[in-house]
Formats: C-alpha cells, sequence, structure tokens
C-alpha cells in the first residue's frame, strides 16, 4: 500500500501543472498549494508506509486525502453506500483506519525501534534482590 502512494505522489510531483489543472477544473480552493500538498503528502507518508515507520501518523494524513478524493473527484459517481463501499479510494481508507490502530506490523522500522527501547528499558532496570528462602 505504501508503494502505491508513493508512486502516486512521485507521479503527481514530477506533473504539478497536470494536477492543479485537474484540481482548477474540480473546483479545488488554491488548486496550485492543493495539488503540491496532496502529492507530497502521498509521496512522503506512502513511503514512512512503505518501510513501516510512523506508521499510525503517516495514515492519517492520507486518510484525508482520499476523503478529499472522493468529495471532489469521485462525489458524482457516489448514489449510495453500496457505490461508495465499491469506490478504490474508500478500500484504500479501510486499510488505513486498519494501519493506524493496528500499526505496521512485524517486518517494520516501528517494531524494530519499539524492540530497541524495551531492550534499552530492560537494561536500565536494577537486578533483582535474590531471594531469602
Amino acid at each position: 500500500m505504501g508503494l502505491v502512494f508513493l508512486q502516486s505522489g512521485w507521479g503527481k510531483l514530477h506533473d504539478l501543472d497536470k494536477i492543479t489543472n485537474y484540481f482548477t477544473e474540480l473546483g479545488l480552493a488554491a488548486p496550485a498549494f492543493q495539488a503540491r500538498f496532496a502529492s507530497t503528502t502521498e509521496f512522503v507518508c506512502g513511503g514512512l508506509l512503505l518501510v513501516g515507520l510512523a506508521t499510525r501518523f503517516a495514515a492519517v494524513p492520507l486518510i484525508v486525502v482520499m476523503c478529499v478524493a472522493i468529495r471532489t473527484a469521485l462525489w458524482e459517481q457516489v448514489d449510495g453506500i453500496a457505490s461508495l463501499v465499491g469506490l478504490l479510494e474508500f478500500a484504500y481508507i479501510v486499510l488505513l483506519v486498519w494501519l493506524g490502530t493496528n500499526g505496521a506490523g512485524p517486518l517494520s522500522l516501528d517494531r524494530l525501534i519499539a524492540l530497541g527501547w524495551r531492550r534499552r528499558a530492560a537494561g536500565r532496570m536494577p537486578a533483582a534482590a535474590p531471594s531469602r528462602a
């Protein structure tokens, strides 16, 4: 999932004029800023998701970007809950919410950092006094 957003953001950053024109057609306020912001968000947060670093934090801006995409670009396609749930962007939102609540998993930098902190904390704890039994 991180790779999808990373590639999407990369492509948009390298064609900002096209994205800005599209955002202008959609009637978004400050389309140049919005294009740069959405593209950068997808690229940076997608990269963070890819390596599993700050996963829970990176998921939040991507959820916002997907909500805005649905509301501005895809809203005409939505005529009920079934069509909303059928959107690819909605599936991304569901997966991002899952990542935001559950974290990245065992093969992530988040997990490696957490293990390092636990080991460091365990090394600082004083040794237990010997039992006098």
